[in-house]
């Protein structure tokens, strides 16, 4: 991997203003190098994370359906550390190795359930047309309440801007992403 952009601050580099913003990830040994890059810019961060927090854990959103989506954000925009990242959370959420394995293939691909498919199907119509269909839209409103279905948008939308600074900042990987399996689906990638 190249050199990061921004490469992530060192415990010995943190300012005050850093330090308070990483002190709950400091606290729980998880500062990762996306919080640890973000650190450069202590009041944007600040902001984000209240933001990124309300998505990963505080949405409407089943955990696992969540991560379909964030993943299959992950392979349309090409970034390996989301991918990398969210593999290890899908599987903690429930996804197995084949579902993941699938989520590359999208929503075309044999085995999912008929939610499943549509939250794939509506990631994939955001990301290449911004918007999701009226179809789609219909047959998620027969499974979801209004609040799930804003933050399904706002999900794929948070996990968008996440790839594009990851990519951009050349985030590198954090050591426990390099273990076997996270990336085997990644590295079997055309």
């Amino acid at each position: 991997m190249p050199e990061p952009r921004i490469p992530p601050l060192a415990d010995d580099e943190l300012s005050d203003a850093a330090r308070a913003v990483l002190a709950p990830m400091l606290d729980e040994d998880r500062a990762w190098n996306v919080f640890r890059t973000m650190a450069q810019h202590p009041d944007l961060a600040r902001r984000w994370m209240v933001f990124a927090n309300h998505v990963l854990g505080k949405s409407t959103l089943a955990p696992r359906e969540r991560e379909l989506a964030i993943l299959r954000v992950g392979w349309l925009c090409d970034s390996r550390y989301e991918w990398a990242q969210h593999v290890v959370i899908g599987t903690d959420a429930g996804l197995t190795r084949d579902e993941i394995d699938r989520i590359a293939q999208g929503p075309e691909a044999a085995g999912w359930s008929d939610l499943d498919r549509l939250i794939l199907a509506a990631t994939d119509e955001l990301h290449h047309h911004h918007r999701i269909g009226d179809p789609t839209w219909a047959a998620l409103a027969q499974h979801w309440s209004t609040q799930q279905l804003m933050d399904l948008v706002f999900t794929v939308g948070q996990y968008t801007l996440v790839s594009m600074a990851l990519r951009t900042f050349e985030v590198p990987l954090d050591d426990f992403l390099c273990e076997p399996g996270v990336l085997s689906t990644w590295d079997r990638r055309d």
